[in-house]
């Protein structure tokens, strides 16, 4: 009956992909027909609503279209080879207030614009809405916008790393190289990483596991707080990042630029390099990006050794643009080689331990600075690949429009742990990933906007090591969705349903064991009534499916020009990943024995989000309340032997992965205060309150909840509009979390982590001449005062003792100085 069973989901996957097949085959003919339709020219001019001045630079951009223009020294701009359709346009300017509205094509080929000033910048953004583009004012769920502007005047050593000091968002990190996102204290599999319109699938599962993403492909972000399963489907949970690319040139520009980047702590060197444009509709960027670190070093570590990396990337966009929409096909490469972090110290001296070949067998000797300032990679260390194909096509058919996305994914993630033989991986993960999107937008009805399709993947993947931590597996999973929204004045309404169906299929499954001859990671001491290892089990094949449905309702109301007020409810839906449900082995970079559990149910939750804001001339703000509660939350906890000491299974603690039910209460406070002009006292303030429901006090509190953190920068621009000089500003600023005591003491599985304080100061500036930029520099300073500090959510907090000191673990980095020049280059 399994046989049966997998071969009609077999068919049914080959059925929707001949599907999808077909309906691109009938577009291509309907965009012929489009193509020699009329096409349609917008232009105007855009001036200052105060004195009448023309404005230069502006930005007009059609996004459901990906077209757009750049005004020029007359405040003029025109948009050719247009459909014929109602499409929304969006007019951003620095320092002005962004437009958005609904623009016919059909009977608008002129449009003018008058942009108010403003110093308030939390609520003129525009974001991706249910079913378009939208004010982030006017969009029900909790959205903060990282802007390109912002992700280069500061210093980071990932992508979410750069990200992490937003609202609402942490980081769980293993040393500078690895970090994963935390959304209101859900992480992991709970929140879904969006690159190139697809959900990007890197094993996102593990602890040491980051994040597989380029940060200089990255354009903007999106970060979408509470459960978004209506687009994206399980997962959602905690939210989604939607990291997006350079948006598709104006017709006839031809553009390039390098980035270069040096930080004084880890001598981290990065540049880039990448070249865009636009020749009557043919589309195309391409880009190469190169990083080295070496170890990172903090006050009471020195250099931690093996804490450096190499990351390399390299991405390309092809495609059409034109008036029956457009076409894009994007190819990604990345490859990272992090180091891994045991912390393992010598006795007497409390410096760090190196992996050594000692009168030819293998050993360990005293890490020395020379080796913390080295770049090559030291033993143990992960290798890590990352391959993504996306077709992305949007066809206008009247005044609907179909959108497909198909991607392809490869990632292998090795793990190399023999001093001896550095060719030999011991852990090799390789997973295959399908992802496909087809969705239509139906024409506009009395105001009415309706958006319906069908998503999901399939996944394969393989062991290929010698060492195995979890089986090799099938899954396929779909959703069906439909949203709609309205807009009554000052009143905006949108929701929608989604039903997924998750189906897996794991091959029966017997753990590798250690040689503990040969060095183990046995860490008990000899004599112990405890010190025999618990056998591994083996797990027999098996096959689960998950249904679940998830829904939300939101709410805007713009109560006056300066207030407005957002209510979202939502119902999220997640499935068991595969290393919840069956991972079985020694896991060496996250250094500890992991044990699934097959009976794990799928987690459910319902949200309710309250949101007010103001924006006027000297204060901006929002006040963002969520709480949450969700039903058969999956965490891990450590197990003990019928001794009450840690249960050892080859070698390892052994953990294993349980369910409860949870609830999470919490919220965001974001203050910009602007006496005058040119000077912002941008203020944010982030609390999470995570408590499992029915539990004693020691498993109260669930794990990796991050502690309150409040951001203050003060920022002075010094030139606004000169003409050597251009957009200088100075900016110092406090990032201070809170102790955090509300932990899972269960075990010793957490511990209390004391409150810290770090001061940070940044410049730049960018250089004119004659009207055009052709250089900007950027410098920062994180951590000016050089505090010892670990952060709550950092997993090198539970590393080794050093018996010198008597400190746990692994301190953050410490002090660091960062510089950037971007030069960029048009033709």
């Amino acid at each position: 009956m399994k046989i049966i069973y997998i071969h009609k989901r077999t068919s049914l996957i080959k059925r929707s992909l001949i599907l999808i097949i077909i309906c691109l085959l009938s577009l291509a003919t309907v965009s012929a027909d489009n193509a020699n339709s009329d096409n349609r020219s917008l232009q105007g001019f855009i001036t200052d609503e105060k004195d009448g001045e023309a404005l230069m630079g502006v930005n007009i951009y059609l996004p459901d279209l990906k077209k757009g223009a750049i005004t020029d020294d007359k405040g003029h701009y025109r948009i050719d080879n247009l459909p014929m359709v109602r499409t929304t346009i969006q007019v951003s300017y620095l320092g002005h207030q962004t437009i958005v509205q609904t623009i016919d094509l059909r009977s608008v080929n002129s449009m003018n614009f008058d942009l108010k000033e403003s110093s308030a910048e939390i609520n003129e953004v525009v974001v991706t809405s249910l079913t378009g583009s939208s004010l982030i004012k006017r969009t029900p769920s909790p959205i903060s916008f990282v802007a390109r502007k912002e992700l280069l005047q500061q210093s980071s050593t990932n992508i979410i790393d750069a990200i992490s000091r937003q609202p609402g968002v942490s980081q769980i990190t293993t040393g500078a190289g690895i970090s994963k996102p935390v959304i209101r204290g859900l992480g992991y599999n709970r929140v879904v990483v969006v690159n190139d319109g697809v959900r990007q699938e890197g094993q996102q599962w593990g602890d040491e596991h980051g994040i597989e993403i380029d940060p200089q492909s990255v354009n903007s972000v999106e970060i979408l707080k509470g459960p978004a399963s209506l687009m994206y489907g399980s997962d959602a949970m905690a939210g989604v990042i939607n990291f997006q690319s350079e948006p598709v040139l104006p017709d006839g520009s031809i553009e390039a630029n390098v980035l270069t980047e040096y930080q004084t702590n880890n001598g981290l060197i990065n540049y880039s390099v990448n070249t865009a444009g636009n020749k009557g509709g043919i589309v195309w960027n391409a880009r190469y990006s190169d990083k080295w670190a070496h170890s990172y070093k903090n006050k009471y570590d020195g250099y931690v050794f093996n804490s450096g990396f190499q990351e390399r990337a390299v991405s390309g966009l092809l495609g059409v643009n034109k008036n029956w929409g457009y076409s894009h096909l994007t190819l990604d490469y990345y490859n990272i080689t992090p180091g891994i972090i045991e912390g393992e110290r010598d006795e007497e001296t409390g410096r760090f331990l190196r992996p050594a070949v000692i009168d030819g067998e293998e050993g360990t000797t005293i890490a020395t600075d020379k080796d913390g300032r080295s770049y090559k990679q030291f033993v143990p260390y992960q290798q890590v690949y990352h391959y993504k194909a996306v077709s992305n096509s949007n066809i206008i058919l009247g005044d609907g429009s179909l959108r497909t996305i198909l991607g392809y994914q490869q990632n292998r993630r090795q793990e190399f742990e023999n001093v001896l033989d550095r060719d030999e991986y011991a852990l090799y993960f390789q997973l295959h990933t399908f992802n496909y999107d087809v969705r239509y937008t139906f024409p506009e009805i009395s105001g009415y906007k309706f958006v319906t399709g069908v998503n999901g993947m399939y996944q394969s993947s393989l062991n290929k090591g010698h060492e195995k931590l979890l089986p090799e597996y099938k899954l396929f999973d779909m959703g069906v969705f439909a949203i709609a929204s309205k807009s009554f004045g000052k009143l905006d309404i949108s929701g929608g349903l989604r039903f997924d169906h998750r189906h897996q299929n794991v091959k029966e499954f017997e753990p590798h064991t250690h040689d503990h001859g040969s060095g183990g990671h046995d860490d008990h001491e000899e004599g112990d009534d405890h010190d025999h290892d618990h056998e591994p089990q083996i797990f027999p094949a098996y096959t689960r499916n998950f249904n679940g449905l998830s829904g939300s309702l939101g709410f805007t109301y713009q109560l006056s020009d300066g207030w407005y007020t957002k209510l979202n409810l939502s119902h999220g839906f997640r499935a068991p990943n595969i290393s919840e449900l069956a991972s079985n082995g020694a896991h060496g970079g996250a250094v500890r024995y992991e044990i699934g559990n097959p009976n794990l149910k799928a987690e459910n939750s319902w949200q309710a989000d309250l949101g007010f804001g103001y924006s006027s001339p000297i204060i901006s703000g929002e006040v963002s309340l969520f709480a949450n509660r969700i039903n058969n939350y999956i965490f891990s906890h450590k197990l003990l032997d019928e001794d009450g000491h840690d249960l050892l299974t080859d070698g390892y603690k052994t953990f294993q992965f349980v369910s409860g039910n949870a609830r999470i209460l919490g919220g965001e406070i974001s203050i910009d205060i602007h006496p005058i002009e040119r000077l912002h006292f941008q203020n944010s303030f982030s609390y999470v309150n995570s408590v499992q429901l029915n539990q004693p006090d020691s498993t109260k509190y669930l794990p990796f909840t991050p502690a309150p953190k409040l951001i203050s920068d003060l920022r002075f621009d010094l030139i606004r509009h000169g003409k050597t000089l251009n957009n200088t500003y100075v900016s110092v600023g406090v990032e201070c979390n809170l102790k955090q005591d509300r932990i899972f003491s269960a075990f010793d599985t957490e511990t209390v982590t004391p409150a810290y304080a770090l001061l940070n100061a940044s410049f730049g500036t960018d250089f004119v001449h004659k009207g055009r930029t052709w250089a900007s520099l950027y410098f920062t300073a994180n951590n000016l005062t050089n505090k010892a500090y670990q952060n709550h959510l950092s997993r090198l907090k539970y590393t080794d003792v050093n018996q010198v000191t008597g400190r746990e673990g692994v301190f953050n980095m410490g002090r660091n100085f960062g510089i950037k020049l971007l030069i960029p280059l048009s033709f």
